[in-house]
This record gives structure tokens, C-alpha cells and sequence, in this order.
């Protein structure tokens, strides 16, 4: 991987994981690198998922990819903010 793919995986993982904090309702307790990490993780996940069902590469954005990371990095942001919130109790 070079440091453009890097720094791509970065942006991407930054912008995923702040859409899925953005859909999970209330306050989440989750610094800015562990969103970062779960915007990367779901991104990578999301878009392995969209290339298993067959939609992955689709001519202008590739919506359904999209929804898949989102929801990933939604899901990823509550399961890790309800853990660290019981931890901390």
C-alpha cells in the first residue's frame, strides 16, 4: 500500500465513520481515532460486501456501496460506544 492509499483509507475512514456517528441517535463516548478506525474497518468491510452481492461497480456513485459502509460504521460506533460505556461505569 503506498501513502496515497494510506492517506485515502484516512479520508474515507474519517468521513464513513463520521456519517455512522451521525445516524446512531445520542451522545457517543468514542474519540476521534476510534471513529476513524471504525470508518476504515467498515469501510473496507462495506465495500467487500458490496463486491460479494454484485454491486460494487455501478456507472456514476456507487449508492448501494455507500449504504453498506454507513450502516457498518453505524453499527460499529454503537456496539463501541455501549461497551465503553459500560466499562467506564
Amino acid at each position: 500500500m503506498t501513502v496515497a492509499g494510506i492517506i485515502s483509507a484516512i479520508i474515507v475512514g474519517l468521513v464513513i465513520g463520521a456519517l455512522g456517528r451521525l445516524v446512531v441517535p445520542g451522545r457517543q463516548d468514542l474519540p476521534v481515532w476510534l471513529t476513524i478506525v471504525v470508518g476504515i474497518v467498515a469501510a473496507l468491510i462495506g465495500t467487500a460486501l458490496a463486491q460479494a452481492v454484485g454491486v460494487a461497480v455501478t456507472p456514476g456513485v456507487d449508492w448501494i456501496e455507500l449504504v453498506f459502509q454507513i450502516g457498518l460504521a453505524a453499527l460499529g460506533v454503537a456496539l463501541l460506544s455501549g461497551v465503553r460505556g459500560r466499562r467506564s461505569v
